[in-house]
């Protein structure tokens, strides 16, 4: 099976009164990009669990998105303002987001408002509701082992889990894993890294052997075919569940040894819970972004200026608002997309409702 990201489009929070709202001609991204580059550093404040909010009916259809044919419209800072039902054609649905937009700006609930095209974002921001290629229960189902087709045995380098007539969950399978080679001495990162990498897996790959992403990522934990290389994974291996979940801990290993030292040369005198909780989500962000980027977001002139900042009014957010605050400010810098801005986000949602499940609430990586 072939799996495609389909999160739909999360448009970026904008500080829209920097904005122009009649620059409708030219790059409409460079338009866009000069309004975030604009906003000021403090507006950050809040704004992870809004984003979150709005994540989380999307992902696991509540509240407005009970209905999938439907979008949400909200603002600069998260927040929901509005939704529509979609139209009988993409076309009918643009139309009907900027007739509410428009009805937002004048009953004075949004700053302005600009109309969306096929190819330009609007504002208010819109968020589609219908999320065909993602299912958080039932990735969630298969990596707890709810079906016998889910439940697994095999072997990989010396470690053994269940057997042909005693297969286990994928959860154990990754516990398995973690412990056999941490007793080995081959991982010093946190134990609390180990939810985070389950809620990676459902929002990666659904849990599913096969996935294959539009980049060549492959398998149930999405590895590129050079990170296979560097593991020296056999061909015939490639896509060995065991073999990946041991690759995919090496990786995020040596993302903890090259992330620690600036991490802490920065956000050091942060009070230590709030410190390891920053450093966990910034940690499960260098797994998508690299860790060489994320070093960068801590210590470049440029990149870096928005850590400088949180780290010096740190009392002024959570973690959670530091984490989205350093993406949001370097969107469109080295590559970072608008992709990034929520991977980090979801992939909390997605742990949250793992660790709810009847059987997890009490499982040692869900303590928090």
């Amino acid at each position: 099976m072939r799996w495609k990201w389909g999160f739909g489009v999360l448009i970026a929070f904008t500080a829209v009164a920097a904005a122009d709202p009649s620059a409708e001609s030219g790059d409409d991204d460079a338009t866009w990009l000069a309004v975030v580059r604009q906003t000021p550093f403090w507006e950050s404040q809040g704004v992870a669990e809004n984003l979150a909010t709005i994540r989380t009916w999307v992902l696991l259809s509540q509240s407005y998105c009970q209905e999938p044919q439907r979008h949400l419209l909200f603002d600069h800072r998260g927040q929901f303002l509005s939704y529509i039902d979609n139209g009988a054609s993409p076309s009918e649905t643009i139309e009907r987001l900027n007739q509410t937009r428009k009805q937002l700006a004048e009953k004075g609930r949004a700053s302005y408002w600009h109309p969306g095209a096929d190819d330009r974002r609007g504002y208010p921001l819109a968020l589609a509701c219908h999320q065909p290629f993602v299912d958080i229960q039932e990735a969630t189902a298969r990596l707890l082992g709810k079906g016998e087709d889910y439940r697994v045995w095999g072997t990989w380098d010396g470690i053994s889990v269940g057997t042909k007539n005693d297969r286990v969950s994928l959860v154990e399978l990754f516990r398995v894993v973690y412990e056999h080679r941490r007793e080995q001495g081959r991982f010093t990162f946190p134990d609390s890294v180990m939810s985070s990498f389950l809620g990676k897996t459902i929002i990666e790959s659904g849990a599913q052997k096969n996935a294959l992403s539009s980049k060549a990522a492959r398998g149930i934990m999405q590895l590129r075919p050079e990170v296979l290389d560097d593991c020296e994974i056999p061909q015939a291996f490639r896509l060995h569940r065991m073999a990946q979940v041991d690759c995919a801990l090496r990786l995020v290993e040596q993302n903890h040894r090259n992330l620690r030292e600036p991490f802490e040369a920065t956000f050091g005198d942060l009070p230590d819970a709030k410190r390891e909780r920053l450093y966990g989500l910034l940690l499960t962000q260098a797994y998508q972004i690299g860790v060489g980027r994320t070093v960068q977001l801590l210590t470049d002139d440029e990149l870096g200026r928005a850590a400088r900042y949180f780290a010096e009014h740190h009392t002024r957010f959570s973690a959670e608002d530091i984490q989205v605050g350093m993406i949001y400010h370097n969107v469109g810098r080295e590559d970072i997309g608008l992709r990034t801005l929520y991977y980090v986000t979801d992939i909390r949602l997605a742990q949250q409702a793992l660790c709810a499940t009847e059987g997890m609430t009490d499982h040692a990586w869900c303590a928090d």
